[in-house]
């Protein structure tokens, strides 16, 4: 039997990382100046905008547009912890992952790097799937079951989990359900709930995965929807950098975040392109149909603005997760009069 915990993730961000040092210029050596930009992506729908700025090279545009000619790279990874070791070691600009990954970083900066959110990917209801028929509500697993996620106490889903679990149980008990958790990239967690027979009985995922594990797998159900725990349509992923980034490259990241503004307008406008654009990012292994029906679905939305994220960080705090408690968006997010009016 598998190890609740951590069942790839220093392993995988080892090996992520050792690799980043070898193919980055000057890796580790000193933060970026202008016309750098090196962004972690993750898997799912919800890092469709970063898929886009890609495809269609807005952020070079928008680099031009301002006078800088800005070398872009994306290099992929899985986990907040991974993602968070990464922007640490100087190895990214841009961090990409869940609004907790941002919370344990801003926290544990302060005062130093002093990490905060540059914007958000967009809204999107984040379903706990489960393949075991006597699992109706997280009550229901048992030391028998294992819930896949992508960094055990430590990404969004973790938390959102930790969350349910407090409401359920009271704060003491927040982290009940973290023995039973194991980290595990989306398409594998997605391909165990799909396949059935493992011990993997519950995937705590993002779109298209959980959508595609609902649809090829009858037996599949949903435990806990995202929103429901968080008490509406939220941002529960988020790009975020580092202080010194955000002030010594100030027109590459403004190109970024134009760039990104104009990536959320264009899949709005274009669902079908921006579709075949998700799909070419990640190999032609995605269902065109589902993914549609995914970027069309009304309790997702495509902007840069956060949204109802203020509860988690609070959340955190109160059960002792982070030591710092968030009071405003401008506590944890970067200024920008795009991202001001959110929350």
């Amino acid at each position: 039997m598998t190890k609740p915990g951590n069942l790839l993730s220093r392993r995988q961000a080892t090996a992520l990382l050792g690799g980043l040092a070898l193919a980055a210029t000057g890796t580790g050596a000193a933060h970026a100046a202008e016309g750098q930009l090196r962004i972690a992506k993750q898997f799912g729908v919800v890092y469709l905008l970063l898929n886009v700025a890609e495809d269609q090279k807005l952020i070079e545009k928008h680099g031009k547009a301002a006078g800088i000619d800005i070398k872009v790279e994306y290099i992929q990874l899985s986990g907040g912890s991974a993602v968070n070791d990464a922007l640490l070691s100087n190895n990214i600009e841009i961090a990409s992952a869940g609004v907790g990954p941002l919370f344990t970083l801003w926290d544990r900066t302060h005062g130093r790097q002093n990490v905060k959110g540059v914007a958000s990917l967009g809204n999107f209801p984040y379903y706990l799937v489960t393949n075991n028929p006597n699992v109706k509500t997280i009550a229901d697993f048992t030391e028998k079951d294992r819930i896949a996620l992508p960094a055990v106490g430590v990404s969004v889903q973790a938390r959102i989990l930790q969350w349910a679990s407090a409401k359920l149980w009271g704060d003491k008990e927040f982290a009940r359900l973290d023995k039973i958790s194991v980290t595990l990239p989306h398409p594998e967690a997605a391909a165990a709930i799909i396949k059935g027979g493992t011990e993997i009985t519950g995937h705590f995922g993002n779109p298209p995965f959980q959508e595609q594990e609902l649809a090829d797998n009858p037996k599949a159900r949903i435990v806990l929807n995202s929103y429901d725990v968080q008490g509406g349509p939220s941002s529960s992923t988020v790009l975020y950098a580092t202080e010194k980034f955000y002030k010594d490259s100030p027109k590459t990241y403004k190109a970024f975040l134009d760039a990104l503004d104009e990536a959320a307008k264009f899949v709005v406008a274009n669902p079908e392109h921006a579709a075949d654009i998700y799909i070419k990012a990640n190999g032609g292994k995605a269902d065109r149909s589902l993914l549609l029906k995914v970027i069309k679905n009304p309790e997702v939305s495509f902007k840069v603005e956060p949204q109802n994220t203020l509860g988690l960080g609070q959340f955190m705090h109160r059960v002792g997760a982070i030591k710092t408690e968030p009071k405003a968006l401008s506590d944890y997010f970067f200024a920008d009069p795009r991202i001001a009016a959110g929350s």
